[in-house]
C-alpha cells in the first residue's frame, strides 16, 4: 500500500474504516438516526412551505405546488443519483485503506455532479411550461406552478452538490455533519418562508425564493465540512478525471436512471389524480409532503446502509455485509410500523393543519389508515437498491425501479382510477410496489451469495 493511501500531506493520519468493526445494528441506527433528523428536517421545510401556502386559502396555489413538486422530484432524484456515485465508490476505497484514491474519487464526483446538474438546469428550465401541461396543469394553476419552478430550478446545482457532499461525509462515517447540511437547509427555509410569503406579500413566489436561499446555505456548509474538516476533496486534474469518470459514470448513469423512475411514476399518478379535479391534486400534494416526513427514517436508512455495506465489501467481509443487509430490512419494518401508527393517530391534526375539507380530507384519511403500511415494500426496494449500487450491480436497481414505475404502477393506477376514483389511484400506486420490494430482497441475497462463492474460489 502506498503511503499516500494512508496519510494526506499536511493532514493527520486517516482514521481506520469505521464500519468494519463494532455493532452493525449500532452503526445502522446511528447513521440512520442522524440521517433521518437531517432528511426529516428538510422535508419539514417542504411541509412548512405547503402549510404556509395553504394558509393563504387559495386551493390553486396548493395544487400548483403539487404539479411543480412532480418536476422538482424529478430533478432532485437526478441529484440523488449523481450522489450515489460517490457513496458507492468512496466507501470501498476507504474500507480497503486507499484514502488518496477515495479523496480523488470524491473530488471527481463533485465535478461530475456540477457539470450534469448545470446541464439539467438549463434543459428543465426551458421545458417547464410544456412539462406542466403534460401533467395536466391549466389556467391560473399552470401559471403559478410555472413561476414557482422558474425561480427554483436554477438552484438545482447547489442542491445536487450538497447531496454529493452529504454522501462523501457518510462515506467517511461523519453522520453528524452530513445531518447538519440538511438541518441548515431546513432551518433557513422555515425561517425565511413567513417573511417572503406573508411579510413581503410574495406568496408562492416568496416560497420559491426562500427555498433557493436555503439551498445556497446547504452547499456552503457542505463544502466546509468536506474540504476543511475532512480534507476529502483533492485538487481536480485532467488525468484524475479521465481515470475516475468511467467508474463514476458506471454507477451514476444507472443510479440516475434508477432514481428518475420514481418521479416518472409519480408524475403518472399526478396526471391520473388530475382527472379527478384540483381538490384531489391538492390532497395528493399534501400527501406528497407527509410521506417524506413520516417515512424519513426509511429514506435515511437507504442512504446509510450503502457506506456500511461498502466498507465491509471493500474489507472482504462478506458475512458481515450480509448481516448488515438483513438488519436493515428489520429496521425498515420497525420504522414502517411506527410511521403507520403516528399517521393513523395524527390524521385529524394533519387535516386541521392544512385546512382541507371534503374529498381532499377523505383522501388523506384513506392514505394514512389503509395505504401507508405498504411503504414497507418500497422501503425494502430502496434498501436493496443501495446494496446493488455499492456491490457493483447498479443495473439491477435500474431495472427494478423502472419495473416498479411502469408495470408496477400504470395498470394498477389505471384500474384504481376507473373503479375507485382518486382513492383507487392512490391504492393502485401503493399495491403495485409489493412484488418489486419482495423481488429486490430476493435478488440482493442471491447476489451476496454469489459474491461469497466467488471470493472462496
Amino acid at each position: 500500500m502506498d503511503a499516500a493511501d494512508v496519510t494526506v500531506a499536511g493532514s493527520a493520519p486517516a482514521a481506520p474504516p469505521r464500519f468494519v468493526t463494532g455493532s452493525l445494528l449500532k452503526h445502522i441506527l446511528i447513521m440512520t438516526g442522524t440521517g433521518a433528523v437531517g432528511l426529516v428536517a428538510i422535508f419539514i421545510g417542504d411541509l412548512a412551505n405547503m402549510l404556509f401556502l395553504s394558509w393563504l386559502g387559495d386551493e390553486a396555489i396548493v395544487a400548483a405546488v403539487g404539479y411543480a413538486s412532480s418536476i422538482l422530484f424529478f430533478t432532485t432524484s437526478i441529484g440523488i443519483g449523481l450522489s450515489i456515485a460517490a457513496t458507492s465508490l468512496v466507501p470501498p476505497a476507504i474500507g480497503a485503506g486507499q484514502r488518496a484514491r477515495a479523496r480523488r474519487l470524491a473530488s471527481s464526483a463533485l465535478m461530475l455532479t456540477l457539470a450534469a446538474s448545470a446541464v439539467l438546469t438549463v434543459v428543465v428550465w426551458l421545458a417547464v411550461s410544456p412539462l406542466l401541461t403534460l401533467l395536466g396543469a391549466a389556467g391560473r394553476t399552470h401559471g403559478l406552478a410555472r413561476d414557482y419552478l422558474w425561480i427554483l430550478v436554477p438552484f438545482l446545482p447547489p442542491l445536487a452538490l450538497a447531496m454529493t457532499a452529504t454522501g462523501i461525509l457518510r462515506s467517511v462515517g461523519d453522520a453528524r455533519r452530513a445531518m447538519h447540511i440538511t438541518l441548515i437547509g431546513a432551518v433557513v427555509n422555515i425561517a425565511l418562508d413567513p417573511f417572503f410569503i406573508f411579510t413581503f406579500g410574495l406568496g408562492i413566489h416568496g416560497a420559491a425564493i426562500a427555498s433557493g436561499i436555503a439551498r445556497l446555505a446547504m452547499v456552503a456548509y457542505a463544502f466546509y465540512a468536506v474540504v476543511r474538516v475532512h480534507d476529502m476533496a483533492s485538487k481536480p486534474s485532467v488525468s484524475a478525471l479521465k481515470e475516475d469518470w468511467p467508474p463514476l459514470l458506471g454507477v451514476a448513469v444507472p443510479a440516475v436512471l434508477t432514481n428518475v423512475a420514481t418521479p416518472v411514476g409519480n408524475a403518472y399518478v399526478t396526471a391520473a389524480i388530475a382527472a379527478h379535479g384540483d381538490s384531489a391534486v391538492a390532497a395528493w400534494a399534501i400527501i406528497g409532503r407527509i410521506i417524506p416526513v413520516a417515512f424519513g427514517a426509511i429514506y435515511a436508512l437507504s442512504g446509510s446502509i450503502g457506506p456500511i455495506i461498502g466498507q465491509n465489501y471493500g474489507a472482504g467481509d462478506n458475512a458481515r455485509m450480509r448481516r448488515a443487509f438483513t438488519l436493515s430490512l428489520a429496521v425498515n419494518a420497525a420504522f414502517t410500523l411506527v410511521a403507520w401508527i403516528v399517521l393513523w393517530l395524527g390524521t385529524g391534526s394533519i387535516i386541521e393543519f392544512f385546512k382541507v375539507t371534503g374529498s381532499a380530507a377523505d383522501l388523506i384519511r384513506h392514505f394514512n389508515a389503509m395505504l401507508s403500511p405498504l411503504f414497507l415494500f418500497l422501503g425494502a426496494l430502496f434498501v436493496a437498491n443501495a446494496a446493488f449500487n455499492t456491490l457493483g450491480h447498479a443495473q439491477l436497481s435500474t431495472w427494478l425501479n423502472w419495473g416498479r414505475a411502469t408495470v408496477g404502477t400504470i395498470p394498477f393506477v389505471e384500474y384504481g382510477s376507473r373503479h375507485g376514483g382518486a382513492e383507487g389511484v392512490l391504492a393502485g400506486n401503493m399495491i403495485g410496489g409489493i412484488a418489486f420490494g419482495l423481488l429486490a430482497v430476493w435478488l440482493c441475497y442471491r447476489l451476496m451469495d454469489r459474491l461469497k462463492a466467488d471470493a472462496m474460489e
